[in-house]
């Protein structure tokens, strides 16, 4: 079985655990087999029937807002939204920290994420760069070892874009100030890139409520993401009580977006578990957005 809207802490894995090759961090999955298959074969049948019929569209952008519950509620839009322009050899994936270890901006600066597809190499020279524009990030590799919203991204972008490098960033804080640096320092560290590095910001939408009601609170969500408006985002957030658990995330990405000239955001999809349970009195809602 797959998990279910996406618990908020998902258990412990057989796949769970960060052994070293060499001196370079393999990080193994942690949720494989929960939110998405952990058999190779069925990982990839599974990610053919997200994305058939699908081609990227010809659009490059800056960042996507992606949804991270289990494949069988999110991962059409997800698939949708990864498909919605062209993906880059360089990302960066922001997600929030659901266990609350590790730092508060967490960084894995080499080695690897295993998935059933294989290894997804982590951008080392990108991670360095990060590091030394966001004073307040730290190399931390127990903030992902258990943490499933960066996990899940992975294998759709083995999947879309095979051999692109990445780096992780898990981030526990909602402090504006903190946020705001972030997205500042990941704008100066793109731009020295000189090549084009995509942000995935990694959030699911309202949890737990009528779907209907949940559609009123993420639609004030929405309006501020799509006006690229961070500080909008994290304040309506907090005066409407929506548990959109990435908004962390979301605030840093629109920062750096921002940073590097975004003009205009799009909505690719919006849903809801119900749409796959048939319940809609308690769903978890799910949007994604393109960033150009």
């Amino acid at each position: 079985m797959l998990a279910s809207r996406g618990p908020e802490r998902p258990p412990g894995s057989r796949f769970s655990g960060a052994p070293r090759v060499g001196t370079a961090m393999i990080r193994r999955p942690a949720v494989a087999g929960m939110f998405y298959p952990a058999a190779e074969e069925s990982l990839r049948s599974e990610l053919q029937a997200l994305t058939r019929g699908g081609s990227p569209a010809d659009s490059a952008p800056l960042a996507l807002l992606v949804p991270h519950a289990g494949y069988v509620y999110s991962g059409r839009i997800a698939a949708r939204t990864f498909l919605s322009g062209r993906l880059a050899d360089r990302i960066v994936v922001l997600g929030p920290n659901h266990t609350g270890e590790g730092e508060a901006i967490a960084v894995q600066a080499e080695g690897a994420w295993r998935t059933p597809l294989g290894d997804a190499p982590i951008d080392a020279p990108l991670a360095a760069a990060i590091l030394a524009r966001v004073p307040r990030a730290r190399v931390d590799d127990r903030a992902h070892r258990r943490e499933h919203a960066i996990e899940v991204q992975v294998p759709l972008l083995q999947h879309l874009r095979a051999g692109f490098r990445f780096v992780p960033i898990c981030v526990g804080t909602h402090d504006l100030t903190a946020l705001l640096d972030l997205g500042r320092g990941l704008a100066g560290a793109i731009a020295d890139a000189r090549e084009r590095v995509l942000l995935v910001l990694s959030s699911d939408m309202t949890h737990y409520e009528p779907a209907e009601a949940a559609a009123r609170r993420d639609r004030l969500a929405l309006e501020r993401i799509l006006a690229i408006d961070p500080e909008g985002l994290l304040r309506v957030v907090r005066d409407e009580a929506i548990t959109m658990c990435g908004v962390a995330p979301a605030v840093a990405g629109l920062e750096a977006a921002r940073g590097l000239g975004a003009s205009r955001a799009t909505l690719v999809a919006y849903g809801h578990s119900g749409e796959r349970t048939g319940d809609d009195t308690s769903v978890v809602a799910y949007a994604g957005v393109a960033v150009h």
